[in-house]
């Protein structure tokens, strides 16, 4: 039989643990509404950061489109003004004493068209790589009526065997009076362009002496014949 005092007890421990319960559950409503808030306000700054990368990178695009949009303006305006420049067969001139670094001003499908219609280049190596010899001409600032009478001279207008086996067309010699080999017609075409350009035909080279056949042939080939074949080779060119 319980007593009075186990009573009085059992009353005081249900008020505790009744308390406990309540102010569990303050504490727990007010964490929800602590993070509720937290929450919100993560997901508005995470709002708000997205918006403003989404405004940069709209404004980045923008700028990249007009930067490429005037980069693309500025490339037609050029091939117009070069389009507008060239001259046609007909007023192609040349003489012994020419600025061999003078372009022919023809455009790369005249200029096909001119090696087309001569009658010399019979193996057709000319008009083959046409697209080649236009191009490097106009990389290494060479006269391209110049550099095919030179092919011309040096390896004829078939391009003799020894000159199509080691790809050199105007004749580069190594030690020993050997034509030096290059691995393609491409790149004995450039090796050719290259060697007038950096040795002949810029002040700075080492065999400038001018920019005319008299000039080249000096440290070219010192032969005393050398400008009229190479001078008859690009008159035939323009026959």
């Amino acid at each position: 039989m319980k007593n009075q005092n186990d009573s009085v007890h059992l009353k005081s421990l249900g008020g505790i643990f009744i308390l406990a319960i309540t102010i569990l559950t303050i504490m727990t409503l007010y964490s929800n509404k602590t993070n509720s808030l937290d929450i919100s306000k993560t997901v508005e700054t995470n709002t708000e950061n997205i918006e403003i990368a989404e405004t940069i990178e709209r404004k980045t695009v923008t700028s990249r489109t007009m930067a490429e949009s005037r980069e693309i303006v500025k490339k037609i305006e050029e091939e117009i003004a070069e389009k507008n420049s060239y001259i046609s067969i007909e007023d192609v001139k040349i003489s012994r004493d020419m600025d061999l670094t003078v372009r022919t001003g023809l455009s790369k499908e005249d200029f096909k068209l001119l090696i087309s219609n001569c009658k010399y280049d019979t193996s057709k190596f000319f008009y083959d790589n046409a697209d080649t010899i236009y191009d490097l001409c106009k990389e290494y600032q060479i006269n391209e009526v110049f550099y095919c009478g030179l092919i011309s001279a040096e390896s004829g207008w078939n391009i003799a065997s020894n000159h199509r086996k080691t790809n050199n067309y105007i004749s580069i010699m190594k030690s020993g009076g050997i034509l030096k080999s290059y691995d393609s017609v491409e790149e004995g075409l450039e090796a050719g362009t290259r060697l007038l350009h950096n040795n002949y035909l810029t002040e700075s080279g080492c065999y400038y002496y001018g920019k005319t056949l008299q000039a080249v042939q000096t440290k070219f080939c010192p032969s005393g014949t050398w400008v009229n074949l190479v001078y008859g080779r690009m008159q035939q060119l323009l026959a």
